[in-house]
């Protein structure tokens, strides 16, 4: 434990220049440590990382959240902390990053179980129903999340909401280019009553229409009112032939990491 040193006044030094040098100023605390959101993301990927055991198959997560858990995975490989772990990627990028960082990778026609998957969210309602995909991954991540027995989820406390849809920001729909616009305007025609406004998501100077991994387009739905029954939403979406999937991710988490001002709550779901 390390003591503090004595203030000692020198025995050349005279009281009347002790006595202009005055008592030692106060010990201040330190100001205290302002969190970033991007410090919170970090603080619950690598609490996520922490469920990692050598051995596993791991499905590797796509944003700005995942990529601090893919980026501790990588660390505690190249340490020798963790071994023997195969990672399959949610995403193109995610791929690149894993590879980067030496994590050997694999694909669900290998390994159709994964013993667990660590992915961030869009939104997390009370009941762990998430939204997912607003980085275009949506597919490929339910794909990967739904074969794994654990699925943790990790976010900083923004994307709490009362219900899905609740933050006013997009709830992603990926579908066939081919008549995109009849797409939306029946995605629109859904949910009229939850003031929905429909948008298909562009990238670019030229605003040239976002593709995702999977040569498909996404449809933006944005709402003003809660969308009430959400498997019921889920399957009505699902039922127009030229949707490929939903950002809806429903009763699929397994555990929630939330990195807030007052530190890191893990919830995990009543069985």
């Amino acid at each position: 434990m390390a003591i503090a040193c004595p203030h000692f006044i020198s025995s050349e030094q005279t009281a009347m220049e002790a006595a202009r040098v005055g008592p030692p100023p106060s010990v201040q605390s330190p100001p205290p440590v302002t969190l970033t959101q991007e410090d919170l993301k970090k603080i619950a990927a690598y609490k996520a990382v922490e469920f990692v055991r050598s051995g596993m198959v791991i499905g590797l997560g796509t944003g700005s959240t995942a990529k601090h858990a893919v980026d501790r995975i990588g660390e505690l490989l190249r340490l020798g902390e963790l071994h023997d772990i195969v990672g399959i990627p949610t995403s193109k990028k995610t791929h690149e990053q894993a590879l980067s960082l030496g994590i050997p990778l694999s694909d669900l026609d290998s390994h159709p179980t994964l013993h667990l998957a660590i992915d961030g969210a869009d939104e997390v309602d009370p009941h762990l129903n998430l939204v997912k995909g607003r980085g275009g991954s949506l597919l490929r991540e339910k794909m990967i999340e739904a074969a794994c027995e654990k699925f943790i989820v990790i976010v900083d406390e923004s994307k709490r909401v009362k219900h899905l849809g609740g933050s006013g920001l997009a709830m992603p729909v990926e579908i066939v280019p081919f008549c995109w616009k009849n797409t939306a305007k029946r995605l629109l025609q859904l949910f009229n009553d939850s003031g929905c406004d429909a948008k298909l998501r562009t990238c670019g100077e030229k605003a040239e229409p976002f593709v995702t991994d999977n040569g498909n387009y996404i449809i933006d739905l944005f709402f003003e009112k809660d969308i009430g029954d959400l498997q019921a939403a889920s399957d009505a979406i699902l039922r127009i032939p030229s949707v490929v999937e939903h950002g809806m991710f429903l009763d699929m988490a397994t555990t929630l990491i939330v990195a807030g001002k007052k530190g890191v709550e893990v919830i995990n779901k009543e069985v």
